[in-house]
């Protein structure tokens, strides 16, 4: 349990929260360990009386308790096509995949739904990874897979489409009840910041909603490792001025799409990921020097199929 008025005591400070809009809005944290958005929920409710969703991983929930305990806490269960792949290679064949099998059946996915990946080549995949990934009939979260009827990657993407197309109504739901979007738009856990993913820029510019960077210092110290329990420390978040809609005109896109769909990240891919581009360089400049971009742009922590599992 979070112990931040209790000894040993975790001081939480906010800085630059005085000009947050009066309508729900999007907090775009740096994600340093396990638990820091546990601090700055606490101190978003005390001090300011406003309520979050998170975004967090959908292995979360495979676990009943603890899927309780996130539905009670408003979070909103997300997934990837790199969870997909992860979790049902793990059921399948009872171990992780290696990053080559990762790799190979991730680009064969992401061909098929029309983003940048090497041509789908089924002969070349079928030479990387097991035989049953490919070729047994199995149920995977609800959805048949029917290896006679398509094949692996335009099943994951199917699978994928119809669970997003609920994640989407469930954001819509929390901005609709006066809730606060909480997302860590770098995907993984990383001490030094690392390129944004795009998932996040899809929501704000489908909801049009403000985004608020934020940074986060010192709760790696605070918390670091598995234990919920904080050890003494002080973190401080920083949050920069809101991005509203109109701030971000040269990404608007005018026709009308549906997030996460693969025809949406193929045909707007440059404007999601400027998009989150922008929202990343602002969250830099609020991080204290250890926890600024890395050199490469890439995560330190947890790499391949492994971040999903």
């Amino acid at each position: 349990m979070p112990n931040y008025d209790l000894p040993p005591r975790v001081k939480i400070d906010f800085e630059g929260f005085d000009n947050l809009p009066n309508e729900p809005v999007i907090f775009a944290l740096n994600h340093t360990d396990r638990y820091n958005y546990w601090p700055f929920q606490y101190k978003l409710w005390r001090s300011l009386d406003r309520y979050t969703a998170t975004w967090v991983k959908g292995k979360y929930y495979e676990n009943p308790a603890l899927g309780q305990f996130m539905e009670v806490m408003n979070n909103i269960p997300t997934v990837s096509r790199g969870y997909l792949i992860a979790r049902d290679f793990q059921a399948v064949c009872e171990r992780t995949p290696s990053g080559d099998e990762y790799r190979a059946l991730r680009d064969a996915v992401n061909s098929v739904a029309g983003l940048d990946a090497p041509p789908y080549e089924p002969s070349a995949l079928a030479k990387v990874v097991p035989a049953p990934i490919l070729e047994k009939a199995r149920d995977v979260l609800g959805v048949a897979f029917a290896p006679h009827q398509e094949d692996y990657p335009t099943y994951i993407n199917r699978l994928f489409g119809q669970m997003m197309a609920r994640f989407v109504e469930l954001n819509i739901e929390a901005q609709q009840k006066n809730l606060d979007l909480l997302i860590f738009p770098q995907g993984t856990r990383s001490i030094r910041l690392s390129r944004g993913r795009i998932g996040m820029a899809q929501m704000a510019l489908y909801l049009k909603a403000p985004v608020i960077p934020v940074g986060c210092n010192g709760s790696d110290k605070v918390y670091p490792g598995n234990s919920p329990i904080g050890s003494p420390g002080h973190i401080i978040y920083r949050a920069g001025e809101p991005i509203y809609y109109e701030d971000m005109a040269e990404f608007h896109i005018d026709a009308p799409f549906e997030p996460f769909t693969a025809e949406a990240e193929s045909l707007h891919y440059d404007a999601f990921q400027g998009y989150i581009d922008e929202v990343m360089e602002r969250i830099n400049v609020l991080l204290d020097p250890p926890y600024q971009f890395a050199e490469d742009l890439e995560s330190d922590g947890v790499r391949g199929g492994k971040r999903f599992l």
